[in-house]
């Protein structure tokens, strides 16, 4: 299971309702997270996949802290394992503390997750972006793949009331994947 700070209740309400069956391993998805995941299907020796924080997409495409390599989603093509994945905190690109984010990003909207920590929510074109990529890689795919879409907010501060809420950006993001993945 891919995990990060804003995704932690629902990682954590997945392992434990299979915990009797399964033992569970939850990577951090900070860039060295998912690659480890990674790298584990890759070696055969898991049963499958729950890949709910795929925020390292994020970063790898916009410029972020923790970034996944082009090969994120390579092994669950490569070895066919069951795959159930989702957008978790793919509304935010992870920057360390305010001074080192990039002027580009100037006049954003930011979170300071803390001190060290600053979250630059996504806009509706980087979202957009971000499915057509995840898209076109789950589209490779040939063993047992299904993606999650949440009803309410793809983290914890993408919530109506919430500092990154922006139906608009999860929208565009949904659209992307669906439009994008491989039809059965």
């Amino acid at each position: 299971l891919t995990m990060f700070g804003v995704t932690t209740p629902c990682v954590t309400s997945i392992a434990e309702q299979l915990r009797s069956t399964y033992d569970c391993m939850v990577f951090h998805a900070t860039g060295t997270g998912g690659r480890s995941m990674e790298k584990l299907a890759d070696s055969g020796l898991l049963s499958g996949v729950i890949d709910i924080t795929t925020t390292e997409v994020c970063d790898l495409l916009f410029g972020g802290v923790l970034p996944a390599t082009e090969d994120r989603f390579g092994a669950i093509a490569r070895t066919k394992l069951p795959y159930v994945g989702s957008v978790g905190a793919l509304d935010m690109v992870n920057f360390w503390a305010p001074p080192t984010i990039p002027q580009r990003y100037s006049g954003r909207l930011f979170y300071e997750h803390n001190p060290n920590v600053t979250l630059m929510r996504t806009t509706p074109d980087e979202s957009r972006k971000i499915g057509e990529w995840i898209g076109a890689r789950l589209s490779l795919c040939e063993g047992p793949v299904r993606f999650l879409i949440p009803e309410k907010g793809v983290s914890a501060l993408d919530i109506e009331g919430g500092a990154f809420f922006d139906p608009e950006a999860d929208a565009a993001l949904f659209e992307a994947i669906e439009r994008t993945i491989m039809p059965d």
